[in-house]
């Protein structure tokens, strides 16, 4: 199957089939693969945390509103977590890079516009790794769901992963053949090309 034809196919499920589960074959290959997203300047300001104890997941379904029902159906929930400690992400990840990346590119550019942007421009790391983790699954025959629809706060508690703060969540399973948002049931919506591809 092509990309484009995996790109059609692809969409945020939402009633999942809670009789198939994911095997911990697809869940390492899927850890693997998001050890090697994209980032700028290959900084990595990110942690991702595999849920598949059904405790745990359960208490995080239980702080995720509409998502709730997703996540309880499903064996595996992914945690994106961003680094929260600016001096310790200096230290640790930009320590290992080219100093030309660092001097040239990270110091002017990010870090002179202050701490907000420094904080924005990780954030904004983790969700490139998003998008390559959505792309793997649908590669892989799995559906996934993308949920910034959760109470941070308790994810927080409850995973405690320290020096991290959570972003969003992602389910991870097979879609059920009667969900309402498949695109067979509800066609994707999308602008027309036009609108937002320029070719000059």
């Amino acid at each position: 199957m092509s990309f484009l034809d995996l790109a059609k196919r692809r969409y945020a499920t939402k009633n999942y089939d809670p009789t198939k589960k994911i095997s911990v074959e697809q869940i390492e290959e899927l850890k693997q693969i998001l050890t090697l997203s994209p980032s700028s300047i290959n900084s990595q300001p990110w942690k991702f945390t595999f849920v598949t104890d059904p405790e745990t997941k359960s208490k995080l379904a239980a702080q995720s509103y509409m998502n709730e029902n997703s996540i309880n159906k499903v064996n595996l929930l992914v945690v994106f977590h961003v680094m929260e400690d600016i001096e310790h992400f200096e230290k640790r990840n930009l320590s290992i890079l080219p100093e030309a990346w660092v001097s040239g590119f990270y110091e002017p550019l990010v870090k002179a516009n202050g701490r907000a942007n420094v904080k924005a421009w990780m954030q904004s790391q983790v969700y490139l790794s998003l998008g390559y983790f959505l792309s793997a699954c649908a590669h892989m025959g799995l559906d996934a769901t993308p949920m910034e629809g959760i109470n941070l706060k308790m994810y927080k508690e409850i995973l405690s992963q320290d020096g991290y703060a959570p972003l969003f969540a992602v389910t991870v399973g097979y879609a059920d053949a009667d969900d309402w948002a498949h695109p067979g049931n509800l066609p994707k919506s999308r602008f027309a090309l036009d609108d937002v591809i320029a070719s000059i």
